[in-house]
């Protein structure tokens, strides 16, 4: 078993200094990128993230050079012959490298394609590789000895550094409407299109301020890597008792059912 880098046709070792310092993504953060969870040697809803990945080059008018099929089996390939059952697989494309301009000429560009998979490490804890205010939340949560942080934008709760989240009052599911405020997760996704229909668990979709934060009964994230996350202290207060809510629990063992079942 061991961790394996792909970078524009050919592998390389990993940590190999492959990009050039004229590649848009690394000068403007000009790239789209995807997480991808293998579960059991197979890719966990890996047509969802291809859908978004194929969505994000079109609106950023990345020219798209490999087909679902193709870029499907590169992802089993990588499975195969790193030999890694669980872990993930990191994925991004870049406009390309030019000389530093703002405009670009799509003619005169090529994608640049990195991949790596790596095991899956559970404490690691429209989608752009321009991060920063993300970056910046998380590293001061983490200054602060916390798990992640949680956003909010003119007070309305929208998503974590890293992850969506989720809220759960009086037995009904909330989270922020999916809109240009947050990132479309596919595990957020998952639990609101599969795992809590199948638990008949009420989903409501809306924008809630602090105060419904901290009255809420449980609070969780979810992200690709870790799944469901519970949350069990907000600014060191205990959440649900201080241990994980009853529905977070019941979604966080459905999911794993999910991902144990496989979706392509």
């Amino acid at each position: 078993m061991k961790e394996l880098t792909y970078f524009n046709g050919e592998f390389v070792e990993p940590g190999a200094k492959v990009i050039s310092i004229d590649d848009r993504g690394y000068l403007f953060g000009d790239s789209v990128y995807e997480v991808v969870r293998v579960v059991k040697g197979r890719c966990f809803a890996l047509s969802y993230h291809q859908d978004r990945l194929y969505r994000s080059m079109r609106e950023m008018d990345i020219p798209v050079k490999m087909t679902p099929d193709d870029l499907t089996e590169l992802h089993e390939i990588l499975i195969e012959q790193s030999e890694i059952k669980e872990g993930y697989i990191y994925l991004q494309i870049s406009r390309g490298v030019a000389p530093r301009h703002h405009a670009y000429d799509r003619s005169k560009l090529e994608p640049q394609m990195l991949m790596s998979i790596r095991t899956l490490d559970l404490d690691e804890v429209n989608k752009t590789t321009n991060l920063i205010p993300n970056i910046l939340a998380q590293t001061k949560a983490e200054k602060k000895f916390a798990y992640t942080a949680i956003l909010f934008r003119d007070g309305i709760c929208t998503e974590g550094a890293t992850s969506n989240v989720f809220a759960v009052k009086d037995g009904i599911l909330y989270t922020h409407p999916a809109d240009n405020h947050i990132l479309k997760g596919i595990t957020r996704q998952m639990i609101l299109t599969r795992v809590a229909p199948s638990l008949g668990i009420t989903i409501i979709e809306k924008e809630f301020d602090r105060n419904f934060v901290d009255d809420a009964d449980e609070l969780f994230f979810t992200d690709t890597i870790g799944g469901v996350i519970p949350i069990t202290k907000l600014d060191r207060n205990p959440v649900s008792g201080g241990k994980p809510g009853a529905i977070t629990l019941r979604l966080r063992e459905a999911l794993e059912k999910l991902m144990e079942e496989g979706l392509p």
